[in-house]
């Protein structure tokens, strides 16, 4: 693996270069349900890859708060948002959503390949449904990419702690899906040994491309000190306020550091939307810990940053499940990216990122989590290593432009299994 440093902008220009022009003349829809774009940093981040290449690129997404406009040309890519139902809840809900998702991707991608063009649709989960679209295409020649963000038979598991009907129907969903794609982007190794284990799919057709920060976009900024409440530390968490994403557990490790162990030294920042976020506010109340933990919502940037600048350490409190253990957090790469330590739980891909930047947690235990945190805030000069230690790991082998070559290779292979 490349491991020239990046502490300027010349490995980045080096490597853009390198690929200039390889796409030149190729036209790619890309399609992501879940998220609107540029919110969704990894779609947007692609985008804008295969724009420098030389592509052409239209993307189909949700409208999101801040992103109503319906079309808009960004950075020479071409966006178009529809509408959806509010966040599914139950069978009938996730059918309303997925049903009027697909109708408004088919619509708008006959609507680009008229007005545009395109010769690839780049599918981006969940849900595992965007073949259905793909089929329609691939029958007059078009390529399709699948680009693999979540395991959903996993996340199905974790968020109704069941299995059954729906989730086999998860199971089927993702085999058709690995079966219509001509290539396929995995954002890890783990989910690599699922597209040839469960999906069947050759090695050579599966490149993974992990969600590295742009380095030119997340760094740090200058600390805001009004965001510690008056409090000697912060601890710092961006990410989505879900069922799943045991943001309970850290209000458990938090309720503990504040009445469990008396400290009142410490702050909490959370910064993220989602579908819990109100009920976790509730409960953060029911707990006692309001004046202790801060819920920003959906924030610009410039919110996020500050806090990750001004936290003296970062969180991740996923649970340990099957799904949280074969992903990557994006969470995990930021916090490295601008220098700070990380506490968290103990799963396989988050392990990989983080290495010896994070301190792991015993399984889903926030009494131990919490220790974890005090102990870092105990010690500067390990808080600074470990920092130190994740900012480099970042800058010399995890930062999107080292995953640029290898998204050019994913493009290049779909050409080579249709021509």
């Amino acid at each position: 693996m490349d491991t020239a440093p990046l502490n300027s902008n010349t490995a980045t220009h080096a490597r853009t270069e390198a690929v200039s022009g390889a796409l030149s003349g190729r036209k790619v829809l890309i399609i992501v349900e879940n998220l609107p774009v540029p919110f969704d940093r990894r779609v947007w981040q692609e985008a804008r890859t295969l724009r420098a290449a030389g592509a052409e690129v239209a993307i189909i997404c949700p409208t999101g708060k801040g992103y109503t406009a319906r079309y808009e040309h960004l950075d020479g890519i071409h966006i178009y948002r529809h509408p959806l139902p509010l966040d599914a809840g139950g069978a009938l809900g996730y059918f309303l959503e997925y049903g009027a998702a697909l109708t408004w991707e088919t619509f708008l991608a006959w609507k680009i390949l008229f007005r545009h063009g395109f010769d690839t649709l780049h599918g981006c989960n969940p849900p595992d449904l965007i073949f259905l679209v793909a089929w329609q295409f691939k029958l007059i020649g078009k390529r399709y990419i699948f680009d693999h963000h979540d395991i959903n038979p996993e996340l199905y598991e974790a968020k109704f702690n069941k299995r059954g009907f729906f989730w086999r129907l998860m199971c089927l969903f993702e085999w058709l899906t690995f079966k219509t794609a001509d290539t396929v982007i995995s954002t890890n190794e783990s989910y690599k040994k699922i597209a040839i284990e469960r999906g069947g799919k050759l090695a050579k057709d599966i490149f993974v491309v992990r969600s590295g920060p742009d380095l030119s976009r997340v760094k740090a900024v200058a600390p805001n000190p009004a965001l510690k409440n008056g409090r000697e530390f912060l601890v710092g968490y961006v990410g989505v306020m879900g069922d799943q994403e045991g943001i309970d557990l850290l209000l458990e490790a938090a309720r503990h550091i504040v009445y469990g162990l008396g400290r009142k030294d410490i702050q909490f920042a959370l910064v993220g939307g989602g579908p819990s976020l109100v009920a976790l506010q509730a409960m953060s109340e029911k707990m006692g810990l309001a004046d202790y933990v801060t819920f920003t919502g959906r924030a610009p940037d410039q919110t996020l940053f500050e806090v990750l600048s001004t936290s003296d350490v970062c969180v991740n409190p996923d649970r340990v499940n099957p799904m949280n253990d074969k992903s990557t957090m994006n969470k995990i790469l930021e916090y490295m990216a601008v220098g700070k330590p990380i506490v968290q739980f103990d799963v396989t891909e988050d392990r990989f990122s983080a290495q010896e930047a994070s301190l792991y947690a015993k399984a889903n235990d926030p009494v131990d989590f919490a220790e974890k945190i005090t102990d870092l805030l105990a010690d500067p000069n390990r808080r600074t290593r470990m920092g130190a230690f994740g900012r480099n790991r970042v800058e010399t082998q995890m930062a999107w432009t080292y995953e640029v070559p290898k998204l050019i290779a994913a493009y290049k292979n779909a050409v080579k299994r249709r021509d």
